[in-house]
């Protein structure tokens, strides 16, 4: 990612640092030289950190210790601005790893949210490769901006290259901002994706990936079946992914009492070659039917759509710029 600072060596002025208190308290900041951070115990000054290397400790004015790292990718993301809901960290690794997202690949991207897995995306497709994003909302796409500049240290106005974020819907403006066959991975983070697999079909490269996260089993099912009725791809296949941490301490060992469980399915297919039909597999269960009373069950209302507000969104977009061109975090002492 252009512009991007190196995530190794000694801290610097202007590096983000993540703080770890006593008491596992997190707390990030943007390194300035001759400002402090404050807590209700002491004060530690960023000089006292500027130059030091990462994974140092260094001691407040109280005596307290605070242990200094860069955050990760991962942690920036849970807890940026969010004007959406956004992709986790565990399903991110898993698209991915399912989409084959590789250096110098075209991959399209639909709804950008709060620009959690463009982030990931741009990472894995490096200096060399294209992201295409498309959000129905400008207010998302703003906050996106935000904080993709906030993570890679460029600006919105100036973002990394090789990304775009083109405001409408995708079925409507893929055609236009893609030539046909020109798309290697197509992303797709939406209520309704079964709405756009002509367009995607259209501008994926034969044997190319499309992957679409949803969040219930009727998305799940249609989005599987829309697939199906094309003819023009794979088999979809289609998983969950179930983080449980465990707790390791001598010979205490056993499972934490809190997991990261459900929050998206995810399923995956491939564009055939043109002309081509797919092999009737060997044995095949019934072919289940639906009318129009199950579609209507699969209607946004009926799938339990979040709305942000006006007023929120507006906050999110205030704290977006605000990271972005300060760096600061909302809790921060100055």
């Amino acid at each position: 990612m252009t512009g991007a600072r190196e995530p190794r060596g000694p801290f610097a002025a202007g590096d983000r640092v993540q703080l770890t208190g006593p008491k596992g308290r997190l707390n990030t900041i943007t390194l300035v030289h001759g400002r402090t951070f404050h807590t209700h115990r002491g004060a530690l000054e960023h000089d006292a950190i500027i130059g030091v290397p990462d994974g140092s400790v260094v001691r407040a004015s109280n005596g307290d210790e605070y242990l200094a790292l860069r955050p990760l990718l991962a942690d920036f993301v849970m807890s940026m601005p969010r004007g959406a809901a956004i992709v986790y960290p565990k399903d991110a690794a898993q698209i991915l790893a399912l989409a084959d997202i590789f250096p110098g690949a075209t991959v399209v991207e639909a709804g950008v949210g709060s620009g959690a897995l463009s982030l990931w995306l741009l990472r894995a497709i490096g200096e060399h490769g294209r992201l295409l994003s498309f959000e129905r909302r400008e207010e998302f796409a703003e906050v996106a901006r935000a904080n993709v500049a906030a993570a890679t240290g460029t600006s919105p106005e100036d973002p990394p290259a090789g990304w775009s974020i083109t405001i409408g819907d995708l079925a409507e403006e893929l055609p236009r901002v893609t030539e046909p066959a020109s798309v290697d991975r197509v992303v797709l983070d939406m209520l309704a994706p079964w709405e756009c697999l002509d367009a995607v079909a259209d501008s994926l490269t034969p044997g190319g990936v499309l992957l679409c996260y949803v969040a219930t089993v009727t998305q799940l099912s249609r989005v599987a079946e829309a697939i199906r009725a094309t003819g023009r791809f794979t088999h979809p296949e289609s998983s969950e992914t179930i983080v449980r941490g465990w707790h390791v301490e001598g010979l205490a060992v056993r499972p934490d009492h809190r997991m990261v469980a459900h929050t998206a399915f995810l399923l995956t297919a491939r564009l055939l070659a043109p002309g081509s039909v797919l092999p009737a597999p060997a044995r095949r269960a019934s072919k289940s039917e639906y009318g129009d009373e199950d579609v209507e069950l699969w209607t946004p209302g009926a799938l339990g759509e979040r709305v942000k507000t006006d007023k929120r969104i507006r906050k999110v977009v205030r704290e977006a710029r605000g990271l972005a061109a300060r760096g600061d975090d909302p809790g921060e002492g100055k």
